[in-house]
């Protein structure tokens, strides 16, 4: 009995042996972390203060400070801009269209002319910001900044033809 089970046990571990090798052999492919929306274009993106007229389409600015940077007739379709300080951004005439833009702070930043329809802009704020021929139609705004964007609303929109007031609903 003692030898069987001393042979068992070496053909147990010779088996596992040879499973430990066989997997040490297996070349594996290298797996790559998910980058955190923080960084994920970074290095691509280039971020500078003139950003002007670029094509940005569907790329991520979260937790940016975008201050003051000019992205005037940039076209910003279907970009992520969460949680990003927007403060005095030159947004003149940019295409937003179909944009998020939650908790973002547009405080004193220039959207006159800009496309803004579909966008998402959920707990934004828009403290002196110049809204006149901004196209917002079909945007999902919170009602506090509905009321106060209609308050300033004034001008039509030079590519889309549609009124500031009538793009808000005011």
């Amino acid at each position: 009995m003692t030898y069987l089970s001393s042979l068992f046990s070496r053909l147990n571990l010779a088996v596992l042996l040879s499973i430990l090798l066989f997997a040490l052999a297996i070349p594996f492919n290298p797996v790559f972390a998910k980058t955190p929306p923080e960084i994920r274009n970074q290095d691509e993106l280039k971020i500078s203060q003139d950003m002007h007229g670029k094509d940005l389409t569907g790329y991520e600015f979260v937790k940016l400070d975008l201050r003051n940077v000019d992205f005037g007739e940039a076209d910003l379709s279907a970009a992520i801009f969460n949680n990003s300080q927007l403060q005095g951004a030159d947004l003149r005439g940019a295409n937003l269209e179909d944009a998020v833009a939650f908790a973002c702070d547009f405080e004193g930043a220039d959207l006159r002319d800009a496309n803004l329809s579909q966008t998402l802009l959920m707990e934004s704020t828009f403290t002196n910001a110049d809204i006149d021929g901004a196209d917002f139609t079909d945007a999902v705004i919170s009602r506090i900044q509905l009321k106060q964007l209609c308050s300033i609303a004034d001008g039509e929109n030079s590519a889309t033809g549609i009124s500031t007031r009538y793009s808000l609903g005011c």
